[in-house]
């Protein structure tokens, strides 16, 4: 049952790796530690210790890393770079919004094996398909529990992993297994025979009930009744016959079962287990959308504030905090930019302690990472606070470090009457800042504007609103200060304007000029002039930013603003939670690339729909019926010895006003293992095209607020009827497998 197989465990880095090295932990220039670090015999957990003994040690998984990069490439080991030599040095990077970890090793021979091992080991943990990963989810389990460490496990240690599986279950039920189990009956079960133990324990009855419903012999499903199941339950239509026949071919593991053409319940049981089984249509997770429509008929994800990793206050200014968005799929970063002391401008969020870093960096992290995840194009967003000089500094280096990636000239030579594609973009950066005169460059010479950006301006003017305090008087910063030329000629597509209005932008306003808006003025516009919001979103791009007042980087709701069609709906991402669920649930289609093609009842310029009259869309209402049928595997939320969850789970609708529900099912007590429901919660969906839905999964605590457990968010355009498994992710939006919820969907429209 050795997960790892001969290879890996053989490898020479994967050894030096299991050796154990001493490396040492950088934090700073000043905090740099000695740790020793190995990679346990599970060949997926590293442990690493501090020297001294009786102090606590620390684990983290292989699943949790995302990538390593060698030398001096993260903000910490450049600062370090005059002490050690690149060839020592290395970063782990998590996945999520964890932070790295820097290391420097004692000789570059030692660095070389742990860059190679952990990325042959992340590329062995990418690769697994299901059934491997379930294997090294049971051996990871026998080797916590085993803990005399001789490879076999009596009684009392199987009692003790229950309890550290979330499972509660009564002393003679598990005594029964286990003597099932113990087919040498030592008193002791070796791996293979916890194995078969841990199969009967995670026997599903649900899935079998659902099986025998549609097998003739209650054996196996021959290719007709796997195929009648597929169009009855999962609504797969003229599909089903050719889909059934690779279903076999693909996740049957039994061989002579193949040969009939038939599926047992083992293969049955991994096809509603792998992707396809999924809640989330695979086809639609693929790049799949016309990318050849303006912008303006995009919805685009993107990020407020970005070069902070924590607060709007204190929090640290980071280049980290531009890369972890790229990766999350941004395709909107801002930077905030304000005369250095020496001449090289700087950014941070001004007038705080929030800390420094330089401009020019950030566009060097931009110019690497902007299209490692999508080739679609990146706005970078201005808001500049620098002099003319500085700006003209600013100006040299976006050209000279993006070189032809910034995009500086129009497209055609042709002053647009619509903005280009994200096709015709790819590959490219648009600035978006203030401008004198139109795409074809400048009109005089003077150059005179309001130059900071809308948003210091625009905070004051409806943020009163959530806040008791009088309206700040920004006119005294807003004397006319000179924009630079240089920066001025960059701006092609995204012109900063302020709005005068929808009427003044219907009669005057250019394709290639955008306005900026809070979200309490935008939300006032949505609600006052729904239709004309969506209407003046077909032509022009609109951005929106959280109010001044979310000093924690909190965030507002994004579907408010998707609903009027706003396209640049900016974000913190560096706070999880519900709003940043919405965002990568919508965002979660077509490739991930960033871009999501919005409904065409929001791309047609004489629209009349809006979010408070959504019977304007052409279609009839759907009812979607979720029976919530059970869950497997929840993670414990509170480690305290003993403790198992009560888990329950909550289905919240997003989507036009008429649309948001949230229904859930009762709680279950002390079972996080696999608990069942069987309960069926209703919704009727009036714009589906707007619509996503989360599934929560908490804890029910009577004393106080559930906990949270996990939680998955998809678009409904995107759900896949039948019976299906949603695989929940952390707060962070980081995978947590083998938790699932396991639930049977059916669409249809409302009689």
């Amino acid at each position: 049952m050795d997960t790892e197989g001969p290879r890996v465990q053989d490898d020479p880095d994967i050894k030096v790796m299991m050796a154990g090295s001493t490396l040492r932990k950088v934090k700073s220039r000043s905090w740099k530690k000695q740790r020793h670090f190995r990679l346990l015999e599970d060949g997926l957990t590293i442990w690493y210790k501090s020297r001294w003994a009786g102090m606590g040690h620390t684990t983290f998984s292989i699943t949790e890393l995302e990538a390593v990069r060698e030398g001096h490439q993260s903000e910490v080991l450049l600062s370090i770079a005059e002490e050690y030599a690149a060839d020592l040095c290395f970063t782990l990077v998590f996945h999520g919004r964890q932070g790295n970890l820097d290391l420097v090793a004692d000789s570059p021979g030692e660095a070389r094996a742990w860059i190679q091992g952990v990325r042959k080991l992340i590329h062995k943990a990418e690769t697994m398909d299901e059934k491997e990963r379930l294997d090294q989810w049971v051996w990871d389990w026998f080797h916590k529990a085993d803990k005399n460490k001789d490879g076999k496990m009596n009684f009392k240690e199987v009692r003790k992993l229950l309890k550290m599986m979330n499972v509660e279950m009564n002393e003679e039920h598990a005594l029964h297994l286990f003597t099932m189990a113990d087919k040498s009956e030592s008193g002791a079960l070796e791996i293979e025979q916890f194995v078969h133990f841990y199969k009967m324990l995670t026997q599903r009855d649900e899935v079998w009930k659902v099986f025998q419903d549609y097998s003739g012999d209650g054996e196996k499903l021959m290719l007709d009744e796997l195929e009648i199941f597929l169009r009855l339950e999962q609504q797969e239509g003229d599909k089903s016959c050719r889909h059934a026949q690779e279903l076999i071919d693909r996740y049957e593991p039994s061989e002579s079962a193949k040969k009939q053409g038939a599926m047992s319940f083992d293969g049955f049981q991994m096809y509603l287990c792998s992707q396809e089984g999924s809640i989330f249509n695979p086809e639609l997770r693929d790049l799949h959308q016309d990318m050849s429509q303006p912008l303006s008929h995009y919805f685009i994800s993107s990020s407020h504030n970005t070069y902070l990793l924590e607060d709007q206050l204190r929090g640290q200014s980071s280049l980290e905090a531009y890369i972890k968005a790229l990766k999350r799929g941004c395709r909107c970063v801002e930077v905030d930019c304000w005369d250095g002391s020496d001449g090289d401008p700087i950014v941070y969020h001004g007038h705080t302690l929030t800390s420094k870093i330089l401009f020019r960096d950030v566009i060097s992290t931009l110019k690497e990472y902007a299209f490692k995840v999508s080739q679609f194009p990146v706005i970078l967003s201005l808001e500049n606070h620098c002099s003319v000089e500085q700006q003209t500094v600013m100006a040299k280096h976006l050209t000279q470090i993006l070189g032809d990636t910034l995009l500086t000239t129009l497209l055609d030579g042709q002053v647009p009457q619509q903005l280009p594609s994200p096709q015709e973009l790819k590959g490219k950066i648009l600035l978006k800042a203030k401008k004198i005169g139109g795409p074809g460059g400048s009109l005089d010479d003077t150059l005179t504007d309001e130059v900071s950006d809308d948003e210091e301006t625009a905070n004051s003017d409806a943020e009163t609103l959530s806040s008791d305090e009088p309206p700040v008087n920004h006119n005294a910063k807003k004397s006319k200060s000179k924009l630079s030329r240089e920066l001025s000629d960059l701006v092609v597509y995204c012109k900063s304007v302020h709005f005068h209005g929808f009427e003044h932008s219907r009669l005057h306003a250019k394709c290639y000029e955008m306005s900026s808006f809070s979200e309490s003025k935008a939300k006032k516009l949505a609600k006052e002039a729904g239709t004309h919001f969506v209407q003046h979103n077909t032509r022009q791009l609109s951005r929106i930013y959280p109010s001044g007042l979310r000093t924690d980087s909190s965030n507002y709701n994004p579907q408010d603003m998707w609903n009027v069609g706003c396209q640049i709906v900016a974000l913190n991402f560096q706070k999880a939670g519900l709003e940043m669920d919405l965002n990568d649930g919508l965002f979660r289609q077509n490739g991930c690339c960033g871009f999501v093609l919005k409904p065409l009842f929001m791309r047609d310029a004489n629209t009349l729909f809006s979010p408070e009259k959504p019977e304007e869309r052409q279609g009839k209402p759907l009812r979607l019926s979720i029976q919530v049928i059970s869950a497997q595997q929840l993670p414990k939320v509170n480690q305290k010895e003993g403790s198992i969850v009560d888990p329950l789970v909550r289905v919240e609708i997003y989507g036009v006003p008429q649309d948001q529900a949230r229904e859930e099912t009762s709680h279950i007590n002390n079972n996080g293992f696999n608990p069942v429901w069987n309960e069926t919660l209703n919704f009727v969906i009036r714009s589906p095209e707007l619509a996503l839905v989360r599934f929560e999964v908490e804890d029910h605590d009577k004393a106080s607020r559930n906990d949270f457990i996990g939680q998955f968010t998809l678009p409904f355009t995107c759900i896949q009827a039948g019976y299906r498994h949603i695989n929940l992710l952390s707060r962070d939006g980081t995978a947590i497998p083998p938790a699932s919820v396991f639930i049977n969907i059916s669409i249809s429209e409302l009689t």
